[in-house]
């Protein structure tokens, strides 16, 4: 695609629900060279509303009727699951590039199934895995890849939530409805950890695992247990189960090397750990975090104004730009060495990975979107393997 510097990515929206009111939506607008042109809703009045609200000119309520629209040449599709392989073989059929939300469909088939739509009307395919581009997880990949935890030896995963009762039994929760979700929370949110690790690691090329229904909330499975393999030899495991008790709630990935290791939770906060033996702490320090640290004849390490840093956020736009805040600390014992990173996060959370597609489809050459059909696909083929359903 040639460098056009003049040419806006008009939006059209398939879909409106919470999370493109928040997450993606305000943030097309705010991008250069991108806006929404046109939403398009099931109920003609919730359309006009969202139409309404983002200041967007035109809104539908049939989908055919939008993805006709001449002023419409990208499609953002936020429907549940169950539509996004239709939807988006529509779209491509329409020559309009799509970025389609997360899980990119409900089975590793459907999945291919979009690949080949858009490839045959040569349009690309972009799915929202956002964390991609989030500071936080861009952190921990400059870390792996700067050799702070050595060589990664293994992941595990670990997610428990207690049960959520009128949430659970809403009927207009698709999340736990397999015909719409393809699973349950499992899919939801165990997608997003397994695709980033997929972008840190590389791909997943053996999985298996064990899934079931223990406390009959819902049709959906509840429990996900399984382990997995990575082309560069790194081994993983994961426990996902959402029927616990408020007291075992856990969100937490830890990814364990030669030399250190990292930790980090995915939905509940936004910290990361880098613990490393104090051989190499002194190093790590400052090479990773533009910190240093200074020990006690206890052996502890003590904070400093010099043990902070702050800087802006990787992939954010100036609005609302986030920052990373390090601070060094003693955890365990006199034998480890813990950097605690803060971040921020962008006020619209798909923000900087939209920016990524936006750039691609103006052609600017080093903006390349790193969540593409091809990867996202590769996700939905780990969970049906760790579900037992693939």
């Amino acid at each position: 695609m040639e460098n056009d510097k003049d040419k806006k990515i008009c939006w059209g929206i398939i879909g409106a629900g919470n999370v493109c009111n928040v997450k993606s939506a305000p943030a097309m607008n705010k991008i250069p060279g991108s806006r929404i042109v046109a939403v398009m809703r099931r109920t003609g009045e919730k359309a006009r509303a969202f139409a309404a609200l983002h200041n967007i000119p035109n809104w539908y309520d049939n989908a055919d009727a939008l993805l006709s629209d001449p002023a419409v040449n990208a499609v953002y599709i936020a429907t549940p699951p169950g539509s996004h392989a239709e939807l988006t073989k529509r779209a491509a059929a329409a020559g309009k590039p799509v970025y389609v939300e997360k899980p990119m469909a409900r089975t590793w088939r459907e999945c291919q199934d979009m690949i080949e739509a858009c490839e045959q009307a040569g349009v690309p395919l972009f799915v929202a895995y956002y964390r991609r581009m989030l500071p936080n997880y861009r952190k921990i990949r400059e870390l792996v890849d700067a050799g702070a935890i050595g060589e990664p030896r293994s992941v595990h995963i670990q997610m428990n939530r207690p049960p959520q009762p009128e949430f659970d039994a809403d009927p207009a929760n698709w999340r736990v409805d397999p015909d719409q979700a393809g699973g349950g929370y499992f899919y939801d949110l165990a997608s997003h950890q397994l695709d980033f690790l997929d972008y840190l690691l590389g791909p997943v090329t053996d999985a298996c695992g064990f899934a079931s229904n223990q406390a009959g909330n819902y049709r959906a499975e509840d429990i996900v247990t399984g382990s997995f393999r990575f082309g560069n030899g790194v081994q993983g495991t994961g426990n996902w189960c959402f029927n616990t008790a408020k007291s075992a709630a856990t969100d937490l990935t830890v990814l364990t090397g030669s030399k250190g290791t990292l930790s980090w939770p995915t939905f509940e906060d936004y910290y990361l750990d880098l613990e490393t033996d104090p051989a190499t702490a002194a190093s790590t320090v400052k090479t990773t975090a533009g910190a240093s640290s200074s020990e006690t004849a206890s052996g502890k390490t003590t904070s400093s104004e010099s043990t902070t840093e702050r800087k802006t956020g990787a992939g954010t736009s100036s609005e609302g730009a986030s920052h990373v805040e390090a601070s060094t600390h003693k955890t365990i014992g006199p034998d480890t060495r813990t950097i605690r990173f803060h971040f921020d996060m962008p006020e619209h959370i798909q923000q900087p990975l939209i920016e990524t597609i936006v750039e691609e489809l103006r052609g600017d050459k080093q903006g390349r979107c790193p969540s593409t059909g091809v990867t996202a696909a590769r996700t939905n083929h780990v969970m049906e393997q760790l579900t037992g359903t693939g």
